[in-house]
């Protein structure tokens, strides 16, 4: 018999779940719209389940947010516009979004040809977006930060200086958020 906990609040989105006991070895989960689907072994401890539970539905919430960031064919056509702008155009197969990248904006795979980018830069002005891509992709001619490297950057991409001091900002923000006094976070959410 299926036992329903109303509202789980996973990775900031609300699930609705739906635990079934049953005969298994693993806990399994689907996430299908809003509901949380779980089949769990009944030997396994309601703190051990609700552990493993919420696990499972931030790997699967990340998971669904990327595949409908990655539904469309426009960053990848803004990627390659960037890409052709360098004085020789760097090898580039696609572009991705990611939900699974903490530490950094984007990365790049010389053996793909892949650029992967935070998923937040998909919120973020295409002036900012084509800036990561192009830092991204100056890394092929300079896999450091030479001088060599940012006066490649700055020829490709003009408005490097701007993204970084928006990225910048968009990091020290993020990172002090909580701390704020409620008073300035509602200010700045005004904004």
């Amino acid at each position: 018999m299926p036992t329903t906990e109303p509202i789980v609040i996973v990775e900031g989105v609300t699930l609705r779940t739906r635990i079934v006991r049953k005969r298994v070895r693993n806990v399994n989960a689907r996430l299908v719209g809003d509901e949380l689907r779980i089949s769990a072994p009944t030997s396994i401890s309601e703190n051990e389940l609700g552990k493993i539970v919420h696990e499972l539905a931030g790997k699967l919430v990340r998971r669904a947010r990327a595949a409908r960031l990655n539904a469309s064919d426009e960053a990848p056509a803004l990627a390659r516009r960037v890409a052709a702008r360098f004085p020789e155009p760097p090898p580039f197969n696609d572009l991705i979004f990611v939900t699974t990248q903490r530490a950094r904006w984007g990365s790049y795979s010389l053996r793909t040809g892949v650029v992967r980018l935070h998923a937040a830069l998909r919120q973020f002005p295409p002036w900012v977006l084509e800036a990561v891509v192009a830092h991204e992709l100056a890394h092929v001619f300079h896999p450091n930060h030479s001088p060599a490297f940012w006066q490649l950057l700055h020829q490709v991409c003009p408005d490097t200086d701007r993204a970084k001091a928006f990225l910048e900002g968009v990091s020290w923000i993020t990172q002090r958020w909580e701390s704020l006094p409620p008073v300035e976070r509602a200010l700045l959410a005004e904004r």
